[in-house]
Protein backbone atom coordinates (compact mmCIF):
# COMPACT_ATOMS: atom_id res chain seq x y z
CA UNK A 1 0.00 0.00 0.00
CA UNK A 2 1.53 3.64 -1.31
CA UNK A 3 2.04 6.36 2.04
CA UNK A 4 0.57 9.29 1.43
CA UNK A 5 3.27 11.04 0.10
CA UNK A 6 3.73 8.33 -2.61
CA UNK A 7 -0.12 8.88 -3.56
CA UNK A 8 0.27 12.96 -3.50
CA UNK A 9 3.16 12.65 -5.81
CA UNK A 10 1.05 10.09 -8.17
CA UNK A 11 -1.18 13.69 -8.28
CA UNK A 12 1.56 15.76 -9.39
CA UNK A 13 2.58 15.78 -13.26
CA UNK A 14 5.79 13.54 -13.89
CA UNK A 15 8.38 15.73 -14.87
CA UNK A 16 7.64 18.06 -11.43
CA UNK A 17 8.12 15.02 -8.94
CA UNK A 18 11.82 14.80 -8.97
CA UNK A 19 12.11 18.52 -8.00
CA UNK A 20 9.55 18.10 -5.17
CA UNK A 21 11.48 14.84 -3.98
CA UNK A 22 14.93 17.20 -4.44
CA UNK A 23 13.10 19.85 -2.10
CA UNK A 24 11.15 17.64 0.00
CA UNK A 25 12.19 19.68 3.21
CA UNK A 26 11.26 23.10 1.68
CA UNK A 27 7.74 21.41 0.35
CA UNK A 28 6.86 20.53 3.72
CA UNK A 29 7.71 23.76 5.64
CA UNK A 30 5.61 25.66 2.70
CA UNK A 31 2.75 22.85 3.69
CA UNK A 32 3.18 23.53 7.72
CA UNK A 33 3.57 27.27 6.76
CA UNK A 34 0.27 27.49 4.50
CA UNK A 35 -1.31 25.05 7.57
CA UNK A 36 -0.44 27.99 9.79
CA UNK A 37 -0.95 31.02 7.44
CA UNK A 38 -4.84 29.76 7.29
CA UNK A 39 -4.47 29.06 11.39
CA UNK A 40 -3.41 32.85 11.68
CA UNK A 41 -5.98 34.20 9.26
CA UNK A 42 -8.91 32.54 11.08
CA UNK A 43 -7.43 33.69 14.77
CA UNK A 44 -6.67 37.06 13.56
CA UNK A 45 -10.00 37.78 12.03
CA UNK A 46 -11.51 36.27 14.80
CA UNK A 47 -10.15 38.69 17.30
CA UNK A 48 -10.15 41.94 15.43
CA UNK A 49 -13.62 41.39 14.80
CA UNK A 50 -14.52 40.94 18.33
CA UNK A 51 -12.55 41.35 21.52
CA UNK A 52 -9.58 43.24 20.03
CA UNK A 53 -10.74 45.86 17.15
CA UNK A 54 -9.04 48.62 18.07
CA UNK A 55 -5.66 46.23 18.71
CA UNK A 56 -5.15 44.91 15.67
CA UNK A 57 -1.09 44.06 16.05
CA UNK A 58 -1.90 42.63 19.06
CA UNK A 59 -4.24 40.54 17.24
CA UNK A 60 -1.82 39.35 14.97
CA UNK A 61 0.37 39.36 17.36
CA UNK A 62 -1.71 36.42 19.88
CA UNK A 63 -2.80 34.81 16.53
CA UNK A 64 1.08 34.71 14.73
CA UNK A 65 2.03 33.11 18.70
CA UNK A 66 -0.26 30.54 18.71
CA UNK A 67 0.30 29.53 14.91
CA UNK A 68 4.07 29.18 15.89
CA UNK A 69 3.47 26.42 18.78
CA UNK A 70 1.77 24.56 16.09
CA UNK A 71 4.46 25.18 13.73
CA UNK A 72 7.16 24.44 15.86
CA UNK A 73 5.44 20.96 16.66
CA UNK A 74 4.41 20.01 12.60
CA UNK A 75 8.02 21.26 11.70
CA UNK A 76 9.62 19.23 14.60
CA UNK A 77 7.90 16.41 13.83
CA UNK A 78 7.15 16.01 10.13
CA UNK A 79 9.27 19.06 8.00
CA UNK A 80 12.44 18.94 9.57
CA UNK A 81 12.23 15.49 11.53
CA UNK A 82 14.42 16.15 14.48
CA UNK A 83 15.07 14.65 17.55
CA UNK A 84 13.36 16.68 20.39
CA UNK A 85 16.83 18.80 21.59
CA UNK A 86 16.09 21.48 24.29
CA UNK A 87 18.29 23.38 22.38
CA UNK A 88 16.94 23.06 19.34
CA UNK A 89 13.16 24.26 20.89
CA UNK A 90 15.15 27.49 22.78
CA UNK A 91 16.12 28.29 19.30
CA UNK A 92 12.51 27.58 17.80
CA UNK A 93 11.24 29.85 19.84
CA UNK A 94 13.98 32.71 19.62
CA UNK A 95 13.95 32.71 15.94
CA UNK A 96 10.09 32.14 15.44
CA UNK A 97 9.74 35.49 18.36
CA UNK A 98 12.16 37.42 15.82
CA UNK A 99 9.84 36.39 13.46
CA UNK A 100 7.04 37.76 14.94
CA UNK A 101 8.54 40.87 14.58
CA UNK A 102 8.97 40.77 11.45
CA UNK A 103 5.43 39.48 10.76
CA UNK A 104 4.17 42.59 12.42
CA UNK A 105 6.70 45.38 11.08
CA UNK A 106 4.83 45.76 7.86
CA UNK A 107 1.07 46.29 9.87
CA UNK A 108 2.59 48.38 12.16
CA UNK A 109 4.04 50.63 9.02
CA UNK A 110 1.03 50.37 7.45
CA UNK A 111 -1.52 51.32 10.04
CA UNK A 112 0.95 54.12 12.52
CA UNK A 113 3.77 55.69 9.80
CA UNK A 114 1.48 55.68 6.58
CA UNK A 115 -1.61 56.25 8.57
CA UNK A 116 -3.72 53.84 7.03
CA UNK A 117 -6.85 53.46 9.24
CA UNK A 118 -9.73 55.42 10.00
CA UNK A 119 -10.57 58.30 9.63
CA UNK A 120 -7.56 58.77 7.43
CA UNK A 121 -8.64 56.11 5.20
CA UNK A 122 -12.57 53.97 4.71
CA UNK A 123 -12.82 51.16 7.07
CA UNK A 124 -12.52 49.31 3.92
CA UNK A 125 -9.09 50.73 3.32
CA UNK A 126 -8.29 50.42 6.54
CA UNK A 127 -8.83 46.61 6.29
CA UNK A 128 -7.39 45.88 3.11
CA UNK A 129 -3.68 47.56 4.49
CA UNK A 130 -3.97 45.57 7.44
CA UNK A 131 -4.59 41.88 5.10
CA UNK A 132 -1.75 43.00 2.77
CA UNK A 133 0.65 44.39 5.25
CA UNK A 134 -0.23 42.13 8.09
CA UNK A 135 -1.15 39.02 6.18
CA UNK A 136 0.91 38.68 3.20
CA UNK A 137 4.01 40.99 3.38
CA UNK A 138 4.41 40.53 6.74
CA UNK A 139 4.04 36.60 6.66
CA UNK A 140 5.97 36.19 3.50
CA UNK A 141 9.09 38.31 4.95
CA UNK A 142 8.46 35.88 8.09
CA UNK A 143 8.53 33.12 6.20
CA UNK A 144 11.64 33.59 4.09
CA UNK A 145 13.29 34.72 7.24
CA UNK A 146 11.79 31.34 9.67
CA UNK A 147 12.91 28.99 6.51
CA UNK A 148 16.74 30.46 6.54
CA UNK A 149 16.95 30.45 10.14
CA UNK A 150 15.76 27.24 11.00
CA UNK A 151 17.47 25.34 8.49
CA UNK A 152 20.83 27.94 9.69
CA UNK A 153 20.48 27.56 13.38
CA UNK A 154 17.49 25.47 14.66
CA UNK A 155 16.76 21.78 12.73
CA UNK A 156 20.33 20.92 12.25
CA UNK A 157 21.20 17.67 10.66
CA UNK A 158 22.42 15.08 13.08
CA UNK A 159 25.96 14.62 12.77
CA UNK A 160 28.57 12.44 14.12
CA UNK A 161 31.22 13.66 16.28
CA UNK A 162 34.40 14.95 14.47
CA UNK A 163 37.52 12.76 14.82
CA UNK A 164 39.17 14.46 18.30
CA UNK A 165 42.76 14.51 16.14
CA UNK A 166 44.09 12.89 13.20
CA UNK A 167 46.45 10.38 14.10
CA UNK A 168 50.25 11.59 12.73
CA UNK A 169 51.67 9.36 9.70
CA UNK A 170 54.37 7.04 10.91
CA UNK A 171 57.52 8.48 8.85
CA UNK A 172 59.36 5.58 7.62
CA UNK A 173 63.17 6.06 8.51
Amino acid sequence: MPSPTQRALALVPERVRPLLVRHRKLVKFLLVGGTCFVLTMVVNFALKLTVLKEKPVIALTIATVLATVVSYALNRQWAFRANGRQREAVLFFVVSGLAILVNDAPLALSRYVFDLREPDVSHFGQEVADFLSGMIVGTLLAMVFRYWAMKRWVFLPDTPPAPAGRPEPERVP
